[in-house]
Formats: C-alpha cells, sequence, structure tokens
C-alpha cells in the first residue's frame, strides 16, 4: 500500500502492515518515519529488534534467517534492514518476493533505501512488497513548503517567529533539514521571547544554506531571480568551480535545444524558461556567452567571470539587462 509520509502517522494508529519500506534521499525525513514505525511497533509489543546493513557482502537470505529463528528475549521483533543506497539485486529481490508470500505473523520487517527509481517500482520485488506491507515515499520538501514544514517544527519547540524571520530561517537552512533542527534547538534554548525577531534570529544564527549546481539551474529556470543571487554567492563560498557551473547549465541548455527527452517536472520548468527567453533560437546566442565566459575565467579574456555568470543567470531568470545590455557584449565577434 502506497502512504504519503504525511499519512504515514494515521495509518499507523489504525494498524500495523508486516512490512514497511521507507525511501528517500533525505536522510533526516526518512529517519523520523522510520523511528515513527519503530516506536508504534514498540507500543504493540514489539521488544526486540535486530539492525542489518545491506552493504559490502550483506546476504539477504540473513533477513529469512533472522525471521524464522527462535527469539531469545521477546515474542515480537522488528528486523531493521538499513540499506545506504537503493541497489536491490537479484538475491534481494528473491529474498523479499519470499518473505512477502508468507510475513511472520510475529515479525515487523523495516526497509530503509534511498529513493527509488521508476524501473525498481515496475519490478516483482517492489509489487509484493506493496500488496503485502506500506510503502513510504520521501519527497524532498520545495523551498515553498519550507515554511510551513518549519513553523510546525517551531511550534513543536514552543517557538513562534515573526513572517519575516520565518522567511529568513528558511533561506538560511534550506536544503538542510538537519541544520534546521539544531537552529530551532539553539533558539529554544536561547529563551527569545515570541514571536522572535529578525534581530533576535540573525543573532543566533548560522548560514546552514546547502545548494547544489542543478538547484541554482532549477531556480533560473523557475524564474526565481532573488534565489539565483543568492545560491549563486554561496556555491561560489563553498568553493565551487565556476567551471562546474558552467558545465551543468550548457549541458543543460543543449539538451533543451536537442529537443530531448525530459521528465514532466523539468519540461514545466523549460517552459517556462522559454516563454521568457523567446524560444529555442535564443539558446545558440547564450552558448556563445557561456564560451566567453569560460574564456573569462581562465584569463584569456579581461573580465570577471562570476559576474558575467550572475548576469547571465539573471536575464535567463527574466531580469532585465541595465542600460547597456550585457557586460559582455563588447566581447562578441562584429
Amino acid at each position: 500500500m502506497p502512504l504519503r509520509a504525511a499519512d504515514l502517522p494515521g495509518a499507523l494508529k489504525r494498524g500495523l502492515a508486516p512490512v514497511y519500506l521507507i525511501s528517500g534521499d533525505d536522510a533526516l525525513l526518512v529517519q523520523e518515519a522510520c523511528d515513527a514505525v519503530v516506536r508504534a511497533a514498540r507500543a504493540e509489543g514489539f521488544e526486540e529488534r535486530s539492525v542489518l546493513h545491506a552493504e559490502g557482502s550483506f546476504n539477504w537470505n540473513d533477513v529469512m534467517q533472522d525471521a524464522s529463528s527462535m527469539s531469545l528475549f521477546a515474542a515480537r521483533r522488528i528486523i531493521d534492514v538499513r540499506l545506504p543506497g537503493n541497489r536491490f539485486d537479484k538475491e534481494a529481490s528473491e529474498v523479499l518476493r519470499r518473505y512477502a508470500d508468507a510475513p511472520p505473523a510475529d515479525t515487523l520487517l523495516l526497509i530503509r533505501a534511498a529513493r527509488l527509481d521508476g524501473k525498481q517500482k515496475n519490478g516483482a520485488w517492489f509489487k509484493a512488497l506493496d500488496r503485502v506491507g506500506a510503502i513510504v515515499q520521501i519527497w524532498p520538501l520545495s523551498f515553498q513548503e519550507l515554511p510551513r514544514w518549519l513553523a510546525g517544527r517551531l511550534k513543536s519547540a514552543g517557538l513562534t517567529l515573526s513572517p519575516e524571520a520565518l522567511n529568513l530561517l528558511a533561506e538560511r537552512v534550506e536544503g538542510n533539514l538537519l541544520a534546521a533542527v539544531q537552529e530551532i534547538e539553539k533558539l529554544r534554548l536561547a529563551g527569545l521571547d515570541s514571536p522572535v525577531s529578525v534581530e533576535d534570529l540573525t543573532a543566533v544564527l548560522e548560514d546552514s544554506a546547502r545548494y547544489d549546481t542543478f538547484e541554482l539551474i532549477d531556480a533560473v529556470f523557475a524564474g526565481d531571480a532573488q534565489r539565483v543571487s543568492r545560491m549563486l554567492a554561496t556555491l561560489r563560498q563553498e568553493g565551487v568551480a565556476l567551471f562546474a557551473i558552467l558545465g551543468a547549465l550548457t549541458s543543460q541548455l543543449r539538451r533543451i535545444a536537442g529537443n530531448e527527452f525530459l521528465p514532466a517536472p523539468r519540461k514545466r520548468l523549460v517552459g517556462d524558461l522559454l516563454r521568457r527567453i523567446g524560444s529555442t533560437t535564443v539558446i545558440p546566442r547564450i552558448l556563445a556567452e557561456c564560451a566567453l565566459v569560460d574564456a573569462q575565467g581562465k584569463g584569456q579574456i579581461a573580465g570577471d567571470a562570476w559576474l558575467s555568470l550572475e548576469e547571465i543567470l539573471l536575464r535567463m531568470a527574466g531580469v532585465r539587462a541595465v542600460d547597456g545590455g550585457s557586460p559582455l557584449r563588447h566581447l562578441h565577434p562584429r
């Protein structure tokens, strides 16, 4: 049975499934979903837990052996299988299908893994687990969802923030939920009066935002100019190479120009971009400007490569060029 993360607490109150598969890329959200399953199982008398780390030369038959062996300490137990990635090989597939055919009544199997791909979701093992258990796929929080999530966490900690302070906190911890939890704990220990102001928040916070290059490009395509400037500055401060950003950007632009297949969410972002820049016919010019930025970065021509890159990204995000046009204009061949 597929479950959204938000629906998991309610499902656990209605009763336990024999198997839970919880997958996703956000370590905190996956951990908390697994913790919720374990708490519910403990309340139902599952007192013993075996933790199996499925890495290296792990033998998936150990799961079956563990499930069939007599418990030394409790009548009911949890088998907690922790997969560092998302690789379910042939042996895993066979074992999980056999387990799903006859799950032991006194055992709860909990599997945690990284985000699964579409091919895996069509596998026989996945369908077998889906038939007898619950599958929870954890999706990363979007920037739009983050303030609401933070507000809930703050409320649990007995805190409220002014709207401006809440937006600032979201900006500072975007992409790093573990840091968000740590910052909320700092605020709680600081004993600040609610609602916490921007000034008080700034005195406590550390800048914990973490971005990667492709998140920056998504912000460009989405037309979020403020995030583009902030993310580019953060990447530069963290030592990300200019050429890594350029390479990712030009690769994405060439895929669009070549009309390559794109998943639905990315199609929407690309559609937003094309409506702003006009059409794919503009892409060769953007690529030419990227080549000039590359040359600036290598010291082959004059100019600040980071400033030029920011100007290109902001124009793509919908910011009109200042009077005089692009700082790269004079570098284009006549």
